[in-house]
């Protein structure tokens, strides 16, 4: 992979991050550390320093930051210039803010939410541009929260999902592995 579309995949995965304006830092929290190295390996690959501590001394809850100068909370997705790089960014925003159900017996589903539709819509148009057939983007309670927006991957998609976009992130990765036979 090239350095853009490691950068590409860490634009998508900051939606899982905030923006530290005090200390010039951007910050990604996770229970547990598996896929936070991950993202670690990929800064130190691009020649960014990065460093991983637990927020709390109780919580299972870890935070990677990092002074990447390149990262911006602001980014638009639609200036990825090529096809890997836009593979490569809905990777790193699947791996922040996808979801499948964990249970091995439960109904099979990829969904993507956020509270920032706009942010969902170029999500969504990208995987279309890729033959990956998506849902409709709504909202799952009015009720629960008005802000909250979710689409899912169409079941005769997944296999192509899968294989095409995929995830770095271990646990996902292991779910769409055992769910896809890949």
């Amino acid at each position: 992979m090239s350095n853009r579309e490691y950068q590409a995949y860490l634009q998508g995965a900051l939606h899982d991050g905030t923006r530290s304006e005090a200390h010039n830092t951007h910050r990604i929290s996770q229970k547990g550390t598996e896929w936070l190295s991950r993202l670690r390996d990929l800064f130190t690959a691009l020649g960014f320093k990065s460093w991983m501590y637990q927020e709390g001394k109780s919580r299972g809850v870890y935070v990677l930051e990092t002074t990447a100068q390149f990262l911006n909370t602001e980014y638009d997705p639609n200036l990825l210039q090529t096809g890997l790089e836009r593979i490569a960014y809905v990777r790193g925003y699947f791996d922040a803010e996808g979801g499948m159900p964990q249970s091995p017996g439960a109904r099979f589903y990829i969904q993507f939410t956020q509270k920032n539709r706009v942010e969902l819509e170029k999500v969504k148009a990208m995987l279309e541009e890729l033959g990956i057939q998506c849902g409709e983007i709504h909202n799952p309670s009015v009720v629960a929260d008005p802000d909250y927006w979710r689409f899912y991957v169409l079941a005769n998609s997944h296999k192509a999902f899968a294989g095409l976009i995929g995830s770095w992130h271990p646990r996902k990765d292991g779910i769409l592995k055992q769910r896809m036979k890949i």
